[in-house]
């Protein structure tokens, strides 16, 4: 019989990986409340329709990315690809939008069916934040600062900001048929995606990897150069803000997001570490996209980025995780000692919330427990046997360098203690 193993695409997070994961979820969650936004956390399955209307039905996870089925009732839904139309779609659900102002974030699991390689999976896990019901280009610099606080409070360096303005509606409008009047000019030589897009999608063309494509657009129109002028003073003071804060950018006029309810302020951070995954954080304005799922208008502005990458990014750095290691294991001898073993780990526990201590189960000679205690990575082994029981005390061994005494000492070493001096010796591990 044939093993079961993961479905492509959706991969297991193991130990130690997630320590990694762990410590990056507490850090953005620190960061997050540092800008005073809050958690909402978001169903994984919604309306089929929730996701056509907002991300657009002609664009790559509507039309081939998206894990759509019927439910027994005969509804559509899916699995959802991202996070925003989700957020705006509690949002109005629950009274949140009308004449406020939210600082929302997220996190969780994503679904899209792409074709799996490094830092992209067909189920992947998303950050973002979100805030709606401010118009200016000061909280347009609020979330761009969040995103690079939240880098650099993971230490990950080596990012690089593009910035760009996709203007208002009328003015994209206009670009729009500015730029197909040019691609129709170079049809036969664009790619084949490029061709399929050409009126159905025409400003992703920009967005197109293909060499050949990216050379006939060197020449083509900007939206830069095609911008309204409210637009262009709200991506002018945008700028300025980013500078008064120290933040770097760069200025891509052919950088265009894949949903379509972007509009004026769009930005990424890429790198240059992850291949082709260069993107690691992405997102922008999209001010008509509460009223486009029935809301009133309301200004919006977010950002969303791959978990994966970011995990990749950190260990191609360097970044480690803080230390998760067991402080101690419990070895027994003996009935009695097997019980007062529980009894003691129970009120070291209480005592100090913060240590990390297995009980030994399922017995075995003392040999096989020190070596259970030696995998699980613990620095000290307490040994307690019936005799310290009924004396009160208990054999402390060091399992690795340093941890035999308040001084750098060689592993091996193995000292007893009464049971009123082990708190103060365990402090010692966990001030380390």
């Amino acid at each position: 019989m044939n093993r079961f193993q993961s479905v492509r695409g959706f991969n297991d997070i193991l130990p130690p990986d997630t320590a990694l994961w762990q410590h990056l979820h507490a850090v953005a969650a620190r960061t997050f409340a540092a800008y005073g936004y809050g958690e909402i956390r978001l169903p994984l399955l919604e309306h089929t329709a929730l996701f056509a209307r907002s991300i657009g039905e002609v664009t790559d996870i509507v039309e081939k990315e998206m894990f759509t089925f019927q439910d027994r009732e005969g509804d559509s839904l899916t699995l959802r690809p991202e996070g925003t139309a989700s957020t705006v779609r509690a949002g109005l659900e629950h009274g949140l939008l009308h004449n406020q102002q939210q600082r929302l974030w997220y996190a969780g699991p994503m679904f899209r069916h792409e074709r799996p390689q490094a830092g992209r999976y067909r189920q992947f896990h998303q950050l973002g934040a979100e805030a709606y019901g401010m118009a200016g280009p000061d909280i347009d610099v609020e979330i761009i600062a969040l995103s690079a606080r939240l880098m650099r409070n993971l230490g990950i360096g080596g990012l690089k900001l593009e910035l760009n303005s996709l203007g208002s509606a009328a003015a994209r409008a206009a670009y729009r048929a500015a730029l197909v009047a040019f691609l129709e000019r170079h049809a036969a030589s664009l790619d084949a995606d490029s061709q399929r897009r050409l009126h159905t999608n025409p400003l992703r063309v920009l967005d197109s990897k293909s060499p050949q494509t990216q050379a006939i657009l060197r020449d083509a129109p900007t939206l830069l150069d095609a911008l309204d002028a409210e637009s262009r003073a709200h991506f002018e003071a945008l700028q300025q803000g980013l500078s008064d804060l120290g933040i770097a950018y760069t200025l891509n006029p052919r950088l265009v997001r894949g949903l379509d309810y972007y509009g004026r302020t769009v930005f990424e951070w890429t790198t240059d570490r992850l291949g082709a995954q260069g993107t690691v954080c992405a997102g922008g304005r999209y001010d008509g996209l509460v009223e486009q799922l029935g809301g009133s208008p309301t200004p919006a502005v977010g950002w969303a980025s791959g978990v994966e990458r970011l995990l990749l990014l950190m260990k191609a750095q360097g970044i480690a995780a803080p230390d998760s290691a067991v402080h101690a294991y419990v070895c027994t001898l003996g009935e009695a000692a097997q019980r007062a073993a529980v009894r003691l780990a129970e009120q070291l526990r209480d005592r100090f919330p913060a240590l990390r201590l297995i009980v030994n189960a399922g017995g075995g000679k003392l040999a096989a427990q020190l070596k259970r205690a030696d995998r699980s990575g613990a620095r000290l082994a307490l040994i307690l046997g019936d005799d310290e029981v009924a004396a009160g005390g208990v054999q402390v061994k060091s399992l690795r360098a340093g941890t035999a005494g308040p001084t750098e000492s060689p592993s091996g070493q193995q000292e007893t203690l009464p049971w009123t001096e082990l708190p103060r010796r365990l402090a010692g591990l966990l001030d380390a």
